[in-house]
């Protein structure tokens, strides 16, 4: 071999080389792009994402507020003055069947139904079984598919001490029913 034809080879195999390193370099500049443009739309994603979430708090808080309010209206409501009372009721006989109390005065009526523990007792003096209770909510939706009529829950003495009264226990489950349908 001569010296022109082992330079040329030198020369060739270096071009060759040359080119396999730009080749790979190239591979790599797009394998950047990639790399890059991915990392940007999961960058996009976390920030909507997180956009989203910071949405559903604000709304979240916004419907607890509101269920706050209408509870504080609610409660205020359920304050019992003398006046309400002879309001709403003929006679002193008659609000205390109503509310199975015993009472001696309206004053002491008032005093009574305005006591948390009281409001427990009027929960507790409407004594439900639990087999009653299952036979009539399956018999009203086997009926019609609708309970129309309203249906009397016994709460167990630990529900009973959170919710004073119906009203209560009632914005409680709506404010669920909300929640849930939202979450959804």
């Amino acid at each position: 071999m001569s010296k022109k034809s082992s330079s040329t080879i030198g020369i060739q195999s270096k071009a060759k080389l040359g080119e396999q390193i730009r080749n790979i370099a190239d591979r790599l500049k797009q394998e950047t792009e990639v790399q890059i443009k991915a990392t940007s739309r999961i960058l996009g994603a976390a920030a909507q994402i997180s956009e989203n979430h910071d949405r559903l708090i604000n709304e979240v808080v916004d419907m607890v507020e509101e269920d706050l309010n209408k509870q504080t209206q609610t409660y205020s409501k359920d304050i019992y003055t003398v006046d309400i009372l002879k309001q709403q009721f003929k006679t002193l006989r008659e609000a205390k069947d109503y509310f199975k109390l015993k009472a001696t005065s309206w004053e002491s009526l008032a005093k009574k139904l305005n006591d948390s523990s009281s409001q427990k007792l009027i929960l507790e003096t409407k004594p439900q079984s639990c087999q009653v209770l299952e036979s009539n909510y399956i018999g009203k939706f086997e009926n019609n598919g609708k309970n129309s009529e309203g249906l009397t829950v016994h709460l167990e003495a630990d529900v009973a001490e959170m919710f004073p009264n119906a009203q209560a226990v009632n914005e409680a489950l709506r404010f669920l029913i909300r929640v849930t349908k939202n979450s959804c």
